[in-house]
């Protein structure tokens, strides 16, 4: 063999889905619609509860709720209390939660940029299923 030629042995994983595996916890956190509003709410800064509600159109109080805790338990978003009366709590994105700005601002973008082609897709298959309907419907008419 030559200098330039140097074997090279793969490494071997046990099971290669493994790290598909892993990640799909993280993937179902970030890749959530409510998750993706209530970060790109926060992205501006800290924000109270009814705050949050009134930025995210369409969301529930126990969907808020759910996304701010899970948040929370991920270490995405830090909840402040404050001993006033009414009590006032805060949210607030963490320095991992703000990491995730710049990812989902390049997703919205590229959603922005790809809509048209997507609804002109999908005009062109309901287009094609009325027409494979109408072809299974002329061969299963009785004659």
């Amino acid at each position: 063999m030559s200098d330039t030629n140097i074997p090279v042995r793969a490494t071997e994983v046990a099971d290669p889905r493994e790290g598909c595996r892993e990640v799909i916890p993280t993937l179902a956190r970030i890749g959530d619609k409510w998750t993706v509003m209530v970060v790109g709410s926060l992205s501006n800064g800290p924000m109270r509860y009814n705050q949050i509600a009134r930025a995210i159109e369409g969301i529930s109080q126990r969907m808020l709720t759910l996304t701010l805790k899970g948040l929370e338990q991920d270490g995405l978003v830090s909840r402040t209390m404050y001993p006033t009366i009414p009590p006032r709590v805060d949210y607030e994105l963490t320095d991992l939660g703000r990491s995730l700005i710049v990812p989902l601002r390049a997703l919205r973008s590229w959603a922005v940029e790809h809509r048209p082609a997507m609804l002109a897709a999908r005009e062109e298959f309901a287009k094609r299923e009325q027409q494979t309907g109408l072809r299974q419907t002329r061969f299963t008419d009785p004659k």
